[in-house]
């Protein structure tokens, strides 16, 4: 029986860490993924890469920078440089999620703004945030939609964007759940942080693969 009903969209981490027992881990070594073995770009991905962070920018300069307009300009064109579009992955957007936690007799509800496959597996949920908001603004519901993964057993990783900044997560059920962030890679910075953020994609996709 259902006890309670948790709305993905409106969550906080309190309500996370009561309900399912959150636990952050700021050991490295637990969310490395992120930071090793990444795979060098071409030429051409990164000439790719500054047409984005130049259309971002030129963005900014005609508000508001919605959602959607997030998810068009910046994250659909990485998607698409890193191959996420292609065999043996595939992309569903505004996907619907419900599921329910037995231990807790908690429903969870919501919709996810980008979903990333390979085989029904869940490889990269993306959250897109407009311009405006921080991180830490979606960081709870980005988890939400993760703890729905149906290999819960194996770690599903998930992307918060703003367009302006991107930060990784990295979300394990073991005797608890327990995430992981990295750090935030910010595209007004010099040079161009979304070779790292696309590098970072491409790493976690060839481990899935593998898998």
């Amino acid at each position: 029986m259902v006890t309670r009903r948790i709305l993905a969209q409106k969550t906080n981490l309190r309500e996370l860490i009561e309900t399912f027992h959150l636990e952050l881990v700021e050991d490295e070594a637990f969310f490395s993924e992120w930071q090793t073995d990444l795979p060098e770009l071409s030429d051409t991905e990164k000439q790719l890469l500054d047409k984005v962070k130049a259309g971002y920018l030129n963005l900014l300069n005609y508000p508001p920078l919605l959602e959607d307009v997030v998810r068009m300009s910046v994250l659909d064109p990485i998607l698409f440089i890193g191959d996420f579009y292609l065999q043996p992955f595939y992309v569903r957007s505004e996907e619907p999620i419900e599921f329910l936690v037995e231990d807790e007799d908690t429903l969870v509800k919501g919709r996810i703004d980008t979903l990333v496959l390979k085989d029904k597996f869940w490889v990269m949920a993306i959250e897109s945030k407009k311009a405006s908001f921080s991180i830490e603004e979606g960081l709870a519901q980005l988890i939400a939609y993760m703890m729905g993964n149906p290999h819960p057993e194996r770690p599903v990783y998930g992307l918060i964007s703003t367009g302006g900044s991107f930060a990784f997560i990295k979300l394990l059920k073991s005797q608890a759940w327990q995430y992981a962030v990295s750090k935030v890679f910010i595209t007004r910075n010099p040079g161009n942080e979304l070779y790292t953020v696309l590098q970072i994609l491409k790493h976690l996709s060839r481990l899935i693969i593998e898998e």
